[in-house]
C-alpha cells in the first residue's frame, strides 16, 4: 500500500477502565472525522477500545496498578508488557501515538517509544496532576512528549512554564450523558418498586482496591442490611475488575446485583438513592446523575503517608476540591471502616432534605469544573488533527 492510501494509522494506549473510555471516544471521534477506511487504530486497551476496534495484545489489568509497595512488587510484569508495548509499535508503525493517563506506565513506554522510533509523534492525554503533587513531573513529561490534551484548566500553568505545548480539550466525565437513562428499567432489573431505596456500591476498578476498599465497603452493606431488609444493593462492576466483583459478591450473605451493561449502569446512577463510591472519575459520573454519594478510600500504608505529604488540596474527591469544601464526605485509610460508612449512608437514606442539599452542592461544584463545555472527545480528536497537519501529516 502506498504512503498516499495507507489508513492513519494512530497507537492508543490505556492501561486502565478511565483511560479505556477516554480511548474508545477518541477513536469514535476520529473515525468520524476521518471515515473508517481512512484511519485504523492499534494498541493497548479494554473492553471499550476492543469494541471501536483496539485489539490489545494484553488484558489491562495487569497493569492496573496503585501504591508504591505495589507498582515494586508489579515492576517486572509491568515491564513485560511494557516491551510487548513496544513490539506491537514496532511491527504496526503508528503515525502518532497517544498515551492516556496512567503516568507510571506511559511516561516509561514515551521515552522507550523516544528512543525506539525519534520521530514518532507523541502525544500525553491526561496531564499528571502536577497542580496537586509532584510539580517536577511537569518537566518530565516535556522531556517525553510533544503535545499535551489536559482535562483540568489548572493544568496549562505548570505546563507552559516547561514549553510543552498543551490543549485543554475538558474532562470526558463531566460529558456523561445520562438523558437517555431510565430509572425506571434498573428497577424492573432487580424487582424494586418505586421508591423502594437502592444503594449502589462502586467498589472501583483496579485489582488492588478491590482488595481494599471492598472488604469495608462488604461490611457496611452488612450492617446496613441487617436494619434495612428492604434496602436493594446494586454493584456496577467494571470491566477491568468484573470477574473478582462477581466471586466477592456471590458470597455475601443477601442479594446484591451486580451490573456489568453500560446502559444499565447509568439508569443505576440515576436510580440510586445514595451511592457507596471509591474515589475516582466514578465520583463525577455520580454528581452528573444526581446521586448523592460517601466517598471512601485505602491505599498502602507507605504510599498514603508519602502522598499525604506531597499532596496539596485538603481532598481527593475532584468537585470537593472544586468546591473548596466537603461536598461529599471522604473517609481514608482508618477511617474507611464499615461502621463510618453505614452510618454516613444510613443518615442519607433517612433525610431527604440532606439528599437534596448534597446534589445541589454537586451540581454547583461540577459548573465550576466546566460542565456544558463541548464533547472533550470531539475536542481532544480536533487537536490531535491540527497537531498533525501543523506536523505536515497527510489528514
Amino acid at each position: 500500500m502506498s504512503p498516499e492510501t495507507r489508513p492513519l494509522t494512530v497507537m492508543l494506549v490505556a492501561a486502565e477502565a478511565s483511560g479505556d473510555a477516554l480511548g474508545a471516544g477518541l477513536a469514535r471521534a476520529l473515525r468520524t472525522r476521518l471515515g473508517a477506511d481512512k484511519i485504523r487504530f492499534v494498541g493497548v486497551g479494554g473492553a471499550k477500545m476492543a469494541a471501536e476496534g483496539v485489539q490489545s495484545p494484553f488484558d489491562i489489568a495487569q497493569l492496573s496498578i496503585l501504591g508504591i509497595v505495589e507498582s515494586l512488587k508489579a515492576y517486572p510484569r509491568a515491564m513485560a508488557r511494557l516491551k510487548d508495548t513496544l513490539a506491537l509499535a514496532a511491527r504496526e508503525k503508528p503515525d502518532v501515538a497517544i498515551l492516556i493517563d496512567s503516568w507510571g506506565f506511559n511516561i516509561r513506554l514515551a521515552k522507550a517509544l523516544r528512543k525506539q522510533d525519534p520521530a514518532l509523534p507523541l502525544v500525553k492525554y491526561v496531564a499528571p496532576q502536577v497542580w496537586a503533587y509532584r510539580a517536577s513531573r511537569a518537566k518530565d513529561l516535556a522531556g517525553a512528549v510533544d503535545l499535551l490534551l489536559s482535562i483540568q484548566p489548572m493544568d496549562r500553568p505548570f505546563f507552559d512554564a516547561v514549553d510543552l505545548p498543551s490543549v485543554f480539550v475538558g474532562n470526558s466525565a463531566l460529558a456523561h450523558d445520562f438523558s437517555h437513562a431510565d430509572p425506571a428499567r434498573l428497577r424492573a432489573a432487580i424487582g424494586a418498586g418505586v421508591g423502594e431505596p437502592i444503594l449502589l456500591v462502586l467498589p472501583g476498578s483496579r485489582p488492588s482496591e478491590i482488595e481494599r476498599v471492598l472488604p469495608p465497603f462488604e461490611d457496611a452493606v452488612r450492617r446496613l442490611k441487617a436494619q434495612r431488609p428492604d434496602l436493594h444493593v446494586v454493584v456496577p462492576a467494571a470491566s477491568t475488575v468484573a470477574d473478582s466483583v462477581k466471586a466477592r459478591v456471590a458470597a455475601w450473605p443477601f442479594r446484591a446485583h451486580v451490573i456489568e451493561d453500560e446502559a444499565l449502569k447509568d439508569d443505576a446512577m440515576v436510580a440510586g438513592t445514595v451511592a457507596l463510591a471509591c474515589s475516582g472519575t466514578v465520583t463525577t459520573e455520580l454528581a452528573l446523575a444526581g446521586c448523592p454519594m460517601v466517598v471512601g478510600y485505602i491505599t498502602g500504608k507507605v504510599t498514603y503517608a508519602l502522598l499525604k505529604s506531597m499532596f496539596k488540596p485538603r481532598w481527593v474527591t475532584l468537585f470537593n476540591i472544586a468546591a473548596d469544601e466537603t461536598v461529599a464526605p471522604e473517609f481514608l485509610q482508618e477511617a474507611c471502616s464499615g461502621q463510618i460508612l453505614a452510618a454516613e449512608i444510613a443518615r442519607r437514606l433517612d433525610d431527604v432534605s440532606l439528599r437534596e442539599t448534597q446534589i445541589a452542592a454537586q451540581n454547583a461544584a461540577l459548573d465550576r469544573m466546566g460542565r456544558g463545555m463541548a464533547d472533550p472527545s470531539e475536542a481532544a480528536a480536533s487537536a490531535l488533527l491540527d497537531f498533525l497537519r501543523a506536523r505536515g501529516g497527510a489528514v
